[in-house]
């Protein structure tokens, strides 16, 4: 049945590759268990509601991704959005976290109705390849700035802003280990890097008395803090229509860009290079994000630790099965993720912010044009401690030093209308 339905033979594969390759993805990303519960409960929602959404909105969306694409694609709630969600939506614009899911409801059924109608092409080319770079670098800096505070690496100065904290405290001494840690064993190419990380500093944390120990599995906590209380109306009411733009561009190009670099490393691509059941692909992503939201999750989007499935052979939707599977199980450890401290996150929150900014490296620095709004973008996104401003002052200064440069021409129709509401948008409010 297996065989059949998955097409293992065509693939190259078999049923204990899949698991294996399954349980490698899993370990790479079941970090997320932890830390994003961790960032969603400081906007104010119930923390073990959190953890259950997180984990069956992750098994939700990669059984879809498996069973309609067949692809070996795990998804979760995104890193990056979800600290939009916390300190870009809420915190930052004073908005409720049931307007924030809201958003991120009608986002997914965006992305859905693109998906559909296959208009996705029209989209991704929206934007130039150098702003897409510039959005990933943003959110890697807006997740580091987000980590060192959490840690306490960094603390607010009522003169500069922002100074070095106590870096002698406990907490901080075991954020810089965790950190160390995850990079050298990444670096090493250990499977489950960041939860080795998280769970050895949880551990010293113990040790030491400053990390209280709640035991390690328990049944699940209830959901219904969190379920179906996402604020629809209210998301459009309160017009925050730039920030589903966010989640929406942020998603799609996310999602994008990690099935065409995990189809490339599987070597899943046709004859033309293109992704087969990019279609279907992209329709299980978005489903997983309406479901989130209805569960109680920022946006679920595809992970690109999925790779580390395709390096131990995984070729099929069996190894995105297995892996929700796993998050299924992990429902039952929701006492450990509560005991796992902030520092611990915060290590793995910057060693995620490591890997996205490493992209700076495929901007252009000779063509002014192209990398002074790839700056403009990522620094703008922590300083302002927002995704979708970063966006929106990124296209204003594409377009602007485009048209005054002569290269108008060069720009997409589509960054002229963006630029252009993205003006009004801060003319108006």
């Amino acid at each position: 049945m297996l065989e059949k339905f998955f097409k293992l033979k065509e693939h190259g594969t078999d049923v204990k590759t899949e698991i294996i390759a399954g349980i490698s993805t899993f370990l790479t990303m079941a970090y997320i268990i932890a830390v994003n519960p961790g960032i969603l409960s400081k906007a104010g929602m119930d923390f073990g509601s959190v953890f259950v959404a997180t984990c069956i909105a992750a098994a939700f969306g990669t059984a879809v991704m498996g069973l309609l694409a067949n692809y070996p694609v795990a998804l979760a709630p995104g890193m990056g959005l979800n600290a939009f969600f916390t300190f870009g939506v809420v915190i930052g614009m004073g908005q409720t976290w049931q307007v924030a899911l809201g958003c991120v409801f009608w986002s997914g059924c965006l992305f859905l109705l693109l998906s559909l109608f296959r208009i996705r092409e029209w989209v991704i080319n929206a934007i130039p390849a150098s702003l897409k770079t510039g959005i990933a670098v943003g959110i890697g800096l807006f997740l580091a700035i987000i980590g060192l505070e959490g840690a306490g690496v960094v603390v607010a100065h009522p003169v500069t802003l922002v100074t070095l904290g106590d870096v002698s405290s406990g907490p901080v001494l075991l954020f810089f280990a965790g950190f160390l840690i995850i990079t050298s064993l990444y670096y090493l190419k250990v499977t489950g890097a960041v939860i080795i990380g998280i769970l050895s500093t949880t551990i010293i944390g113990l040790f030491i008395g400053i990390v209280e120990y709640k035991g390690i599995v328990a049944p699940p906590p209830s959901i219904s803090p969190t379920l179906l209380q996402l604020d629809i109306v209210g998301a459009v009411e309160a017009g925050l229509f730039v920030v589903i733009f966010a989640f929406l561009f942020v998603d799609l190009f996310d999602t994008s860009g990690t099935l065409i670099a995990v189809a490339k490393e599987g070597k899943l691509l046709d004859e033309q290079g293109r992704l087969p059941r990019l279609g279907q692909a992209l329709i299980a992503d978005s489903s997983a994000s309406i479901a989130g939201a209805l569960l109680g999750t920022s946006t679920t989007t595809s992970y690109i630790e999925s790779g580390a499935g395709i390096a131990s052979g995984g070729r099929t939707g069996l190894t995105a099965l297995t892996v929700a599977v796993l998050f299924i199980l992990s429902l039952f450890f929701s006492p450990l993720a509560q005991m796992i401290p902030s520092y611990a996150t915060a290590s793995a929150l910057v060693f995620v912010a490591v890997l996205m900014i490493s992209s700076i490296s495929t901007i252009d620095w000779s063509d002014m044009t192209e990398s002074a709004p790839v700056v403009v973008t990522a620094v703008m996104m922590p300083l302002s401690y927002s995704i979708a401003d970063g966006i929106a002052l990124g296209f204003i200064t594409y377009a602007g030093v485009k048209i005054l440069t002569g290269k108008a021409r060069e720009m997409n129709i589509s960054v002229y209308v963006i630029s252009g509401l993205a003006v009004m948008k801060y003319i108006l409010l």
